[in-house]
C-alpha cells in the first residue's frame, strides 16, 4: 500500500494533476475482481512507462443520477472505495463528479477533455463493458481506435468469472441478499465490509449479556438479515465479533440495524468510526418466544462465529490511507 494516495477532484488546479500518468477507469462499486484486473493492467502498464496509475472514477454513481428516486445499494460508498483504491497500489484517484453536464458530454469530448487535456494520460485501462459519454456511446472499441491518433495506449481487459458468471457488482449484491457472504469474498478478492459511527441503541444487548456496538446502516442496504461472523476494525486494531442485522423481532421489530459484539472486549465505543467485515453467514434472524431461549441460541451463535473467524484469521480488506 502506498502512503501518498492522492484525490484528484474537479476542483483540482490543473497545474497540481501530474501528467502523463496511466489511468484505470470505471465506477469501481466494490473494486471487485473485475475491477482489480483492470487496475492491475493499468499498474502493469504504469510500470512499464515508468509512471503512475491512477484510478477514474464517478461520483455520485451514475445509477444514482440517473435514477434518483429508486434506492442503489452500493457496496461502497465514496470513502471506502478510495480506501480499496488506496490498498491496491495505485498512486491516487481521479474522481468525476457525475451531473447533468457530464452526463450530457459526448465520448468524444470526455476523451479529449477530460482524458487528453485535463489529465494527459498516456494510457487507460478498461473492463470489456464500460460505457461512458452521452447516452453511454463510448466504448472500449471507441478508445482502441482512438488510440493511436492520441498516442496513447488501451489495455481492454475480458470478464472474469466465478461460478460459470462473469464477476459484476450487480452479482454480488445479488449474494449479498441472499446471506452468501463467502461467495462475495471470493468475487471481491476480500470480506465485504461497512464502516459507519457506533450510536446509542436501547441497551437491550447489554441487558442479556451480549452489550453490542450499534451502527444504522443506508436504507437501501440490501443485505439479508440475519447472524454474521464477523472482524470489526478501529483503526489499526481488529477484534472477532458477532453481529446481527435486522429488525430484531423479538423486541420490537424496528429499523433494519447493525448490532455488533465484539468478543473479549470491554470499552466505550460510542461516537467511534468502525470498520465490519462479513465474513461467515450464521443463521436467518428469528423471532423467539422468550429471553431464555434467545439466549441460548446467542450463545450457540457466538460459539459458531468463534469457529468461523479462526478458520479465516487473516480475512479482512486490504485498505489503504487517503492523502
Amino acid at each position: 500500500m502506498t502512503s501518498d494516495f492522492i484525490v484528484i477532484r474537479d476542483t483540482t488546479p490543473a497545474a497540481a494533476i501530474p501528467r502523463g500518468t496511466v489511468v484505470a477507469m470505471g465506477n469501481f462499486d466494490g473494486v471487485h475482481l473485475g475491477h482489480r484486473a483492470v487496475i492491475n493492467a493499468a499498474l502493469e502498464m504504469a510500470r512499464l512507462r515508468n509512471t503512475t496509475a491512477l484510478a477514474v472514477t464517478f461520483e455520485p454513481h451514475p445509477r444514482s443520477y440517473f435514477s434518483p428516486s429508486t434506492p442503489q445499494f452500493r457496496l461502497t460508498d465514496e470513502a471506502s472505495k478510495l480506501r480499496l483504491l488506496a490498498g491496491t497500489g495505485l498512486g491516487g484517484a481521479v474522481v468525476m463528479t457525475f451531473d447533468k453536464g457530464r452526463a450530457g458530454t459526448p465520448a468524444q469530448d470526455f476523451i479529449h477533455h477530460d482524458l487528453i487535456e485535463r489529465l494527459g494520460i498516456s494510457g487507460i485501462a478498461v473492463g470489456y463493458d464500460f460505457h461512458f459519454g452521452k447516452g453511454r456511446v463510448g466504448s472500449p472499441s471507441l478508445l482502441v481506435a482512438e488510440a493511436p491518433r492520441l498516442g496513447i495506449e488501451v489495455d481492454v481487459q475480458p470478464h472474469i468469472d466465478f461460478d460459470e458468471r462473469p464477476v459484476s457488482s450487480s452479482a454480488i449484491r445479488m449474494a449479498l441478499a441472499e446471506g452468501q457472504v463467502a461467495e462475495a469474498s471470493t468475487m471481491l478478492d476480500g470480506p465485504w465490509f461497512v464502516t459507519g459511527e457506533v450510536i446509542h441503541g436501547k441497551k437491550l444487548g447489554r441487558d442479556l449479556g451480549y452489550p453490542t456496538a450499534n451502527i444504522r446502516l443506508p436504507a437501501s442496504c440490501g443485505l439479508r438479515h440475519g447472524i454474521y461472523a464477523v472482524r470489526v476494525g478501529r483503526g489499526a486494531e481488529r477484534f472477532d465479533a458477532v453481529a446481527s442485522f435486522g429488525r430484531r423481532p423479538t423486541f420490537d421489530n424496528g429499523a433494519p440495524l447493525l448490532e455488533v459484539f465484539l468478543f473479549d472486549f470491554a470499552g466505550d465505543l460510542y461516537g467511534q468510526v468502525l470498520d465490519v467485515a462479513f465474513i461467515a453467514f450464521i443463521r436467518e434472524e428469528l423471532k423467539f418466544d422468550g429471553i431464555e431461549p434467545l439466549i441460548r441460541q446467542m450463545n450457540d451463535d457466538s460459539a459458531r462465529a468463534r469457529a468461523a473467524l479462526a478458520a479465516a484469521p487473516l480475512a479482512f480488506p486490504r485498505l489503504g490511507p487517503i492523502g
